[in-house]
């Protein structure tokens, strides 16, 4: 005989008048900490009671019902209404929805209160998203819902975007395929169909953190942060109808342009139009380009300009900058802080200041007729214009004392016209280059890499060589000594003529670097300070004091250092040998250990343009081996070689890594940057990458290979 099932009696419910409700002992929430009473009174105020309230009679000493009912279970609620009655929001006899519990039942009070608080199951977020994208849908802006829920209006604003993630992707999330982490990192993208070919590629992938979706969706955009973006303007670019897509979730640094195209062509027109304009002041030739080559004006001679001087207006302005900054500097000279707004103000005073001391130059119309102008783009985004430059054909030749040659400003001109070579621009970032079929086996480094990264080198040695007069001068006797007494075939890595040494192969971030910068600034400094005429420099030079004589010195000096890698002729048949070049990095090692040389002090860092996109994939894995250990290698070991090389500029980031290239080694020859060699720093203990095995695999680049850079 089947056993009939017990039916259940739920409580009943009624209104009860507030002033006839108190709040129960029994209530389990005693921590008032993270309770926002006042968010849920203004809920209450806005959509009323949603919940009901759970209470039981009250009883007298005898039993007796008093007419009173506790809440054990709705305390929030209870203090919600009561702060609303207090504030004459409500009355103390409205009638409050309560379910009213049997005061006898065996179910203890505390269990109630209990149980309503643990076992109510929280929103799964991605119901709040559609639930936000409904409420805007029906018609509610964004402003209105992050209102009516008491949230920044950018919180609306990011839970609207997780929402407008790919449906597919949002069922993955839903079904706890991925984390919230992830799913945000695919807002970058609005193209559902881009976000499925990413999610796709990693998602049986061993790692697939959320920055490598991030970069893996922008990896075709440009940032806002970029230099072209900065010169065009985020506006301009979006007034023209391109797209900036924002990470709402995380800095981005003003987000991404999603049209690349577009901004180059922003950008091309742009400078057009500022080139135009300065064609109007009659130059001969001016070369437009997103970005020029450290020794872009190589072979050009240089006329110097006048500075314009200060206009009445000007000098009014620099008195009374000077002049507030005088009177806040007195005023708070006792204060131990400065307060922020007059902080931001001296700031402000200073800024204006400077920006007087970068005066325009005036040019004499004749240069003007002969000389051209760069124009580029400067790091920070701003119109970098370098003008009077002549070509050596623009010469005007003379004959200076029956002798054939040229002269100009009271100097004599090289009748040479050697070949002016225009700077490429770069579009889109680093050159793209094929994907190479790779082992892993760790093959020579390629030539031209090479030598770039020994021209870095060479520049931070001679920015070095320049601070340090007393090794100036001892590398300055030892060639001179050698020349003199030795007769060496070879010049080895001081040219004491001192003839300027250019770098052939270079690569596109020299001419930023801060060797680069500091290099250019102190030679304008010495520049401006040099007499014109030549008997004049004489005198000038003789009256020098020691410090500045050792000082100028040591700068010219620098400019004969090469410590360029060549390829050289094996066979002897070239203009460097193998011998040569040996001795080169050799003395070059000998003197970056005097003047103390760091390539990471010096500012280098590997990155995908100089080096990581440049080399085989084991050596991108050996790199990060190398600085971060095993165990960060294998994160990558598994991504292709464009992706590889990105997460390794990351991961490498800040480490201090360097290249065999840029090592200074010890004496003994570790660390892969080559030895003393004796006293002529020949023979022994060279570096790595000109010892190594010449019959080794070679890799893809533009030469073949002829000593191997291992």
């Amino acid at each position: 005989m089947a056993t009939a099932v017990q039916k259940i009696t739920l409580s009943s419910s009624r209104d009860i008048p507030f002033n006839k409700l108190v709040l129960s002992q029994s209530n389990v929430r005693r921590v008032k900490a993270g309770v926002s009473i006042e968010d849920l009174a203004a809920s209450i105020a806005r959509r009323g009671l949603i919940q009901s309230l759970s209470v039981q009679p009250v009883a007298d000493a005898d039993g007796n019902e008093t007419g009173m009912f506790e809440v054990p279970a709705g305390g929030r609620r209870f203090r919600a209404l009561e702060l609303l009655v207090k504030s004459k929001r409500l009355a103390k006899t409205a009638p409050v929805p309560c379910i009213v519990r049997d005061r006898d039942s065996d179910i203890l009070a505390e269990e109630v209160s209990l149980a309503e608080n643990i076992e109510r199951a929280p929103l799964h977020p991605l119901d709040q998203f559609r639930a936000f994208q409904d409420m805007l849908t029906k018609g509610m802006t964004e402003e209105e819902i992050a209102a009516a829920f008491f949230v920044p209006v950018n919180v609306v604003k990011q839970r609207l975007r997780l929402a407008s993630v790919s449906p597919a992707l949002l069922d993955v999330y839903a079904e706890d395929g991925m984390t919230l982490e992830q799913l945000m990192a695919f807002t970058v993208s609005g193209d559902h169909d881009r976000q499925m070919q990413v999610w796709d590629a990693i998602k049986d992938a061993w790692s697939k953190e959320p920055y490598q979706i991030r970069r893996m969706l922008t990896e075709t955009t440009v940032r806002a942060s970029d230099k072209r973006a900065v010169f065009v303007g985020v506006e301009a670019y979006a007034a023209a109808g391109g797209i900036v897509t924002r990470d709402l979730f995380q800095s981005d640094d003003g987000g991404w342009l999603q049209d690349a195209a577009l901004l180059d062509r922003l950008v091309a027109e742009k400078l057009k139009t500022e080139a135009e304009a300065i064609a109007a002041e009659g130059w001969k030739w001016i070369e437009v380009a997103v970005s020029f080559s450290f020794d872009a004006a190589r072979g050009l001679h240089q006329v110097s300009g006048t500075p314009v001087d200060l206009s009445a207006e000007e000098q009014t302005t620099i008195e009374a900058l000077n002049a507030e900054y005088a009177k806040l500097e007195a005023e708070y000279e006792g204060a131990d802080e400065l307060p922020d707004e007059v902080d931001q103000r001296l700031g402000e005073i200073e800024t204006a200041l400077a920006s007087f001391d970068d005066r325009p130059e005036q040019f004499d119309p004749a240069n003007i007729a002969i000389a051209g102008v760069f124009v580029s783009i400067d790091a920070d985004g701003s119109l970098l214009v370098d003008r009077g430059f002549v070509r050596p054909y623009d010469v005007p030749s003379v004959s200076i004392d029956g002798a054939d040659g040229s002269e100009r400003d009271g100097e004599s001109v090289d009748p040479v016209s050697p070949s002016v070579q225009r700077a490429i621009i770069s579009i889109g970032g680093q050159p793209v280059e094929s994907e190479e079929d790779e082992d892993d086996a760790i093959k020579p480094l390629p030539d031209r890499l090479v030598t770039e990264l020994t021209a870095h080198r060479t520049l931070a040695l001679r920015d070095a060589l320049a601070g340090n007069p007393h090794v100036a001068m001892t590398a300055l006797l030892h060639k001179l000594v050698t020349d003199t007494f030795q007769h060496r075939s070879t010049t080895g890595c001081l040219e004491a003529s001192v003839r300027h040494v250019f770098f052939p192969v270079q690569a596109d971030e020299l001419k930023d670097s801060p060797s680069a910068k500091s290099v250019t600034e102190r030679h304008e400094a010495w520049k401006s300070d040099l007499p014109a005429d030549d008997d004049a420099l004489w005198d000038w030079i003789a009256l020098l004091d020691e410090t500045s004589r050792a000082a100028l010195l040591a700068h010219c000096v620098s400019y004969g250092v090469n410590a360029l890698y060549e390829k050289a002729d094996r066979y002897g048949g070239g203009a460097v040998s193998a011998h040569g070049i040996q001795q080169r990095i050799a003395q070059a090692d000998r003197l970056a250990r005097a003047v103390g040389l760091d390539m990471v002090e010096a500012g280098w860092t590997p990155t995908v343009g100089n080096y990581l996109g440049r080399v085989t994939k084991p050596r991108i894995l050996e790199a990060v081996r190398e600085a971060k250990g095993e165990q960060a290698s294998q994160l990558i070991d598994h991504l292709k070689k464009g992706d590889m090389a990105k997460e390794a500029e990351r991961l490498l980031a800040d480490t201090g890594w360097l290249p065999e290239p840029l090592r200074l080694a010890d004496l003994d020859g570790n660390s892969g940057a080559g030895s003393d060699a004796g006293a002529d720093g020949e023979g022994e203990g060279l570096p790595a990458f000109l010892t190594g095995d010449d019959d080794e695999a070679e890799i893809e680049d533009s030469e073949p290979h002829m000593v191997a850079a291992e």
